[in-house]
């Protein structure tokens, strides 16, 4: 492994930590699971469907289920513009509580750069946030950055970096400017000529006002069809 690499892994190791030395912090064990698809419809156009399911020990077992329908158009063989609607249903001790909508719109950054023998790719996501029953629209962005290491054949190793930063303050996002941030170490390989599969570990670390920040440890996996 070259020095740049590994500077690059002990830099994304350590973030959370320093980000979490000056308070406290509450934690929680989770489990995240993804099942997507991506569908090529020509040379410029794509579309794109994933379901997440999230899972906590705090929350009593599921707590989110997000449905994202995505729009794609290649500007290039690099970037891609993307357009579309989050449905975001939320539940605490297995009840249903509200439900989430977001309007999503992001550019996206294939192979922007060579590290080593890895590729750097990344994203711009902007949301527009609101709730049922709830007052306030929420706007916020996030800043998304991956690195992709070879490991063997089409088997690589995976570091990623996403940072939340909150536009405006709402009853539900409580927090304006930098609000968590996501850091997810995962191996994927092909399972078949289309599927993909991934697994690995993340750590969310959310700022709270006037409390313990929050440290989720979450059990990341996910599958992905692209056709």
């Amino acid at each position: 492994m070259s020095r740049s690499i590994r500077l690059f892994v002990t830099a994304f190791f350590a973030s959370p930590i320093v980000l979490a030395t000056p308070a406290l912090a509450t934690s929680d064990r989770q489990v995240w699971t993804t099942a997507g698809w991506n569908a090529k419809l020509d040379d410029h156009w794509r579309l794109s469907q994933e379901v997440v399911g999230r899972f906590s020990d705090n929350r009593n077992g599921l707590y989110e289920i997000e449905i994202t329908s995505l729009v794609g158009y290649r500007v290039s063989k690099k970037v891609t513009l993307w357009a579309g609607y989050v449905h975001d249903p939320l539940y605490a001790d297995g009840d249903h509580t509200t439900t989430e909508h977001r309007a999503r719109e992001q550019v996206t950054i294939d192979n922007l750069a060579k590290l080593g023998s890895g590729t750097l790719s990344a994203r711009m996501r902007l949301e527009t946030r609101w709730r049922d029953g709830v007052d306030g629209t929420g706007w916020r962005l996030r800043p998304y950055v991956k690195y992709s290491l070879p490991v063997k054949g089409k088997v690589a190793l995976n570091l990623s970096n996403e940072t939340f930063f909150d536009l405006n303050q709402t009853s539900f996002q409580g927090t304006k400017g930098f609000d968590r941030m996501r850091n997810l170490i995962t191996i994927s390989g092909p399972l078949s000529k289309h599927l993909t599969g991934e697994v690995g570990y993340m750590n969310q670390y959310t700022f709270v006002r006037d409390r313990d920040d929050n440290s989720d440890n979450i059990a990341y996996f996910a599958i992905s069809l692209s056709i």
